[in-house]
């Protein structure tokens, strides 16, 4: 089975592929300050929950895949790979790696790993034009051409941060629970701050979106347009422009970058 991990800035999710079925996932805080040797131990605890793995580490695992958006994690992680995993292929996003999908940004480096392996899953899932909108630390989109290139994107404040910053910022303001209030127009402080993140982040995703696709597609209905992300589910029954929900599309990504580059290893 392989092993596919995506290290953001807050969380790392974990996935088990069989073939192409995810089998299995996890998530866990992301911490920097985590050595290889606690990152392995881990992975352990969690791999061995798994009826289909053997009980040492490594057991059942034929790949491993991984990206990071955090340096010293994916530094740790190469560590794992080699004393860990020792015989097992890896693949490290990183420049250099064969991913099928052209950057068409000033400096292609610059670009966060996570979101050129979610336009790779886009391409192969629903080809291009595409959108993909990644609620995550920041809110990412991401735009795919109709020829399967990544075109560029934006970058907004996430929900989270948001959310801290009106918590640490206002003075009669504390941090809430992430939840749907029961209308618009909030009875309460906690109920309009809510109102005012869900309802204000369907907002941006709508009207950020729909002036993406004007840009992307002649016809912007061509636009085919993916929500990802732990928090997607905040927004998705609001924001009227997402056509897709794909809470596994970088995991997905991953698989395919992996299998892309399986060749080589």
């Amino acid at each position: 089975m392989l092993l596919t991990i995506d290290v953001g800035n807050t969380h790392t999710v974990l996935g088990l592929f069989d073939g192409e079925d995810i089998v299995e996932h996890w998530r866990i805080s992301t911490d920097p300050r985590r050595t290889a040797d606690e990152l392995a131990v881990l992975l352990q605890g969690l791999m061995g929950m798994h009826p289909l793995l053997g009980d040492d580490l490594g057991d059942g695992i034929d790949g491993i895949s991984i990206c990071s958006t955090v340096p010293s994690v994916l530094h740790e992680l190469r560590e794992v790979t080699r004393r860990y995993y020792g015989d097992v292929p890896a693949v490290l996003v990183e420049p250099g790696i064969k991913t099928g999908v052209p950057i068409l940004m000033d400096n292609p480096k610059e670009v966060g790993a996570d979101r050129i392996i979610n336009a790779v899953a886009a391409v192969d899932l629903y080809g291009g034009p595409a959108i993909v909108v990644d609620f995550g630390t920041a809110t990412t989109f991401d735009a795919v051409s109709a020829r399967g290139e990544y075109a560029g994107g934006v970058i907004a404040p996430g929900i989270e941060i948001s959310v801290d910053a009106l918590g640490m910022r206002g003075a009669q303001l504390r941090k809430i629970e992430l939840a749907r209030p029961r209308s618009v127009i909030g009875k309460n402080t906690v109920e309009a701050m809510q109102s005012g993140i869900v309802y204000g982040f369907a907002g941006q995703v709508d009207g950020v979106v729909r002036r993406m696709a004007r840009e992307l597609a002649d016809d912007p209905d061509d636009v085919t347009v993916i929500a990802t992300g732990g928090l997607a589910p905040m927004v998705l029954g609001e924001a009227s422009v997402i056509d897709e929900h794909e809470p596994w599309l970088t995991l997905v990504g991953l698989r395919l970058v992996y299998e892309r580059n399986a060749s080589r290893l």
